[in-house]
C-alpha cells in the first residue's frame, strides 16, 4: 500500500499547482446550473407542490449535488489514459511496474479528485445558499456517511470506465461504448432522479450502476434516511466488489493477449 499512498501523495501534489484551472470550470458548472434552476422553477408554479416526491429546493439541489460529482470528478480522464495506453503500446511499458496498473489508475484518479471535488462542492454550496436557499432537513451528522457514498460513487464509476476502457485490448476504439455509458448515468440518476420516471423501470434502474454512481450519493443528501443509507451503502459495495473483480479479470485477459502475441 506504501507505493500507492507516494503515488496519490505526488499526483495530489501536482493538481495542487493547477488548482486555478479547476476553478476555471465553474463557469460551465454555473451556466448548466442556472438552467436548470429556471426549468424547475417553472415546473414547480404551486407553493409547496411535490414532483416525485421531491420539493422544489430538493429537486434543485439534488442536480446541483450530481453536477457536482459530474464536473468534479472528471473521470473521463480514466478512459482517455488507459484506452490511449493500450492502443499506443505503452501499457507494455506500464505492467511491467512494480505495481498494479489499474490500482495505479484508480490511485492516480483518487489524486485528482481530491482536488477537484472540494471545490466544486464548495462553488456548489455557496451558489445553493444564493439561489436557492438552504436545503430543509439537512443534517451536519449525517455529512461523514454522505461523503463516504460519494467516494464510492466516484470509485465505482471509475471502475466501470476502466473496465470499458481495457476492451481497447480486443476493440480498437471504445469511445462509442464510453460515450453510451455515459449518457445513461447522466440521464438517469444524474440531471434527473430515478423517481421521475415509470415505476415500472425503477426496479431495473436500482439493479444498475445509475443507483450507486449518482443518483444514491445525492438522494442521501437532499432526502437522509436511515433505511436509504443502508441500501445506498449496500448496493455500492457490492457493484465496487463485482466491478473490481471483473476489472481484474478483464485485465488479466488482457495482458495474457498481449504476451500471446507478443507485445
Amino acid at each position: 500500500m506504501r507505493k500507492y499512498r507516494v503515488i496519490y501523495k505526488s499526483v495530489l501534489m501536482e493538481n495542487l499547482q493547477y488548482a486555478a484551472n479547476v476553478a476555471m470550470g465553474f463557469f460551465s458548472y454555473f451556466v448548466f446550473i442556472y438552467i436548470f434552476v429556471k426549468l424547475w422553477e417553472y415546473m414547480y408554479r404551486m407553493p409547496g407542490e411535490r414532483i416525485a416526491g421531491y420539493t422544489k429546493e430538493q429537486m434543485i439541489w439534488y442536480v446541483m449535488m450530481t453536477e457536482m460529482i459530474w464536473f468534479g470528478s472528471n473521470v473521463a480522464s480514466v478512459a482517455n489514459e488507459v484506452a490511449g495506453d493500450i492502443r499506443s503500446g505503452d501499457i507494455a511499458y506500464r505492467i511491467n511496474k512494480p505495481y498494479h496498473y489499474t490500482l495505479y489508475i484508480l490511485t492516480k484518479y483518487t489524486g485528482e479528485w481530491s482536488i477537484r471535488l472540494p471545490m466544486y462542492a464548495v462553488f456548489a454550496a455557496v451558489i445553493g445558499m444564493v439561489m436557492v436557499g438552504p436545503l430543509p432537513k439537512f443534517g451536519l451528522r449525517e455529512v461523514p456517511v454522505m461523503a463516504l457514498c460519494v467516494i464510492l460513487g466516484l470509485t465505482i464509476n471509475a471502475v466501470f470506465k476502466l473496465c470499458i476502457s481495457l476492451f481497447s485490448f480486443w476493440i480498437e476504439d471504445t469511445t462509442p461504448f464510453q460515450w453510451l455509458y455515459d449518457k445513461v448515468i447522466l440521464v438517469v440518476g444524474t440531471i434527473f432522479p430515478i423517481e421521475i420516471f415509470p415505476e415500472i423501470l425503477q426496479p431495473l434502474f436500482k439493479l444498475t450502476p445509475i443507483y450507486t454512481v449518482c443518483y444514491g450519493p445525492a438522494k442521501l443528501i437532499v432526502d437522509f434516511s436511515p433505511e436509504k443509507c443502508v441500501e445506498i451503502l449496500a448496493a455500492q459495495l457490492l457493484y465496487l466488489v463485482g466491478g473490481c473483480g471483473v476489472m481484474l479479470l478483464v485485465y488479466r485477459k488482457g495482458v495474457k493477449k498481449l504476451y500471446v502475441n507478443g507485445g
